[in-house]
């Protein structure tokens, strides 16, 4: 499966960002690969432009563009890949990559923790425990008459 047949890249099952929306670029790869390091451009750069996506509703896009913003350049998502030895693994790697950073970003935010207060009982172990310590490290110090 290479990325040649694929209409885009599937993100949820909501999302699918087209093959034209992804920009790729090529460059020559430091690491293992003996000599063909200095001929293969096997590093490769994935970009997609997150603002200017027509794959995401608006919510999609402001909550992406929140929950990335570090990793963003002007509204634009960049994943390079590097770590295979051939451009067409890297470029799998590349496009897992992003689709699990933006899967991640675009997840709805646990529920907050709803305050509750400590039980009577539960006050009064912690209390008694308190008092248990507090004997134990008495009868521990040296005696004072």
């Amino acid at each position: 499966m290479t990325a040649h047949h694929r209409p885009g890249l599937r993100v949820t099952a909501g999302v699918t960002i087209p093959e034209s929306e992804l920009s790729w670029r090529f460059s020559r790869s430091s690491g293992p690969g003996g000599q063909g390091v200095n001929t293969a451009d096997s590093r490769v750069e994935l970009t997609w432009d997150i603002a200017a996506s027509r794959a995401l509703s608006e919510h999609e896009r402001e909550r992406l563009l929140d929950r990335l913003g570090g990793r963003l350049v002007r509204g634009t998502l960049t994943i390079a890949a590097s770590e295979h030895r051939t451009q067409v693994r890297n470029r799998d790697a590349a496009r897992e990559r992003l689709a699990s950073a933006v899967a991640d970003a675009l997840r709805p935010p646990s529920p907050s923790r709803r305050a509750t207060m400590p039980s009577r009982g539960a006050k009064e172990r912690r209390l008694g425990a308190k008092r248990r310590r507090t004997d134990v490290k008495r009868l521990r110090r040296p005696p004072t008459d």
